[in-house]
């Protein structure tokens, strides 16, 4: 019996694979200030003005280099995303997770659904492990200078994307993500989704998964607040897992995310020798 169901390992960025925002590394020094601080004008100035917090700070990234005659080109922005900090084990996760989906015949694939800088993703060392790279990113001049927010993602439109990945439909510009498809014809279901995520911002992405029959994972850092908020959504019945945020070989997450594929694996197995014999009988 030959069957060989894809699995979609779909990620947040900051707080879920590094310790910390990812403007931290490198982008924010050279304002003078420490990431707090930036953060509370990033905030001062959307209430001000009204503005979508993820939108704002985009912008007020442009802002605030361009006050204090810092260039900013778009090689600045991937070159920050060398110097980001991994968490654990992360460097080797995703050739490890492919192993094991190869020994078990699953094809995995990993995305990356953000709301931070999508040019900044791409200068890690883990970028090119992941099918997609859905986060914000920017218009630029043709001296490579950003000028505008081209795409913003927040905590409510990622959802959008986890339907791209499970029609298939992953380019950002194609409408048809909103015309009907039979769920048998779609390439991922939500059955054969995991979501990894750390936050308040990740619960709608973590709760449609979930009640689609999905997996959700709760990551969180040792002696940090958002440990005890992830185990309260589990008794609210919004996340299925809470795990610490260490993916070294052998650790809790992926001694769990291997139960997961086997889950998945087994259920698909079971589905096609159903609609083998279906086959054979008509």
């Amino acid at each position: 019996m030959e069957n060989k169901p894809k699995i979609a390992i779909i990620y947040d960025f900051d707080k879920t694979l590094s310790p910390k925002d990812m403007q931290a590394y490198g982008y924010i020094s050279k304002l003078g200030v420490n990431d707090d601080e930036f953060w509370k004008m990033c905030e001062e100035f959307c209430m001000k003005n009204a503005c979508d917090r993820i939108l704002g700070y985009m912008y007020y990234m442009l802002k605030t280099y361009k006050e204090k005659g810092i260039t900013l080109t778009k090689n600045f922005l991937i070159d920050c995303g060398k110097n980001i900090e991994l968490y654990k084990g992360v460097e080797s996760w995703f050739e490890r997770i492919n192993k094991y989906g190869k020994k078990l015949n699953v094809d995995i694939e990993h995305y990356i659904v953000s709301s931070g800088i999508k040019e900044m993703i791409q200068g890690t060392s883990i970028a090119k492990y992941f099918k997609e790279i859905y986060a914000g990113y920017y218009v630029y001049d043709s001296e490579n200078h950003p000028i505008w927010p081209a795409l913003a993602i927040n905590y409510t439109n990622k959802t959008q994307y986890l339907y791209r990945i499970n029609k298939g439909i992953l380019n950002v510009f194609d409408d048809s993500i909103n015309d009907s498809m039979p769920h048998e014809l779609r390439p991922v279901p939500f059955t054969n989704m995991i979501y990894i995520g750390d936050s308040l911002t990740d619960i709608p992405c973590m709760r449609l998964v979930m009640k689609n029959g999905g997996y959700s994972i709760g990551v969180f850092q040792q002696d940090h607040k958002n440990k005890n908020y992830l185990k309260k959504l589990i008794t609210e019945n919004r996340i299925n897992y809470v795990v610490e945020s260490d993916y070294s070989e052998n650790s809790e997450i992926e001694n769990l995310v291997k139960e997961i594929i086997q889950t998945v694996k087994h259920t698909e197995n079971l589905k096609y020798f159903t609609q083998k014999q279906k086959s054979e009988i008509e």
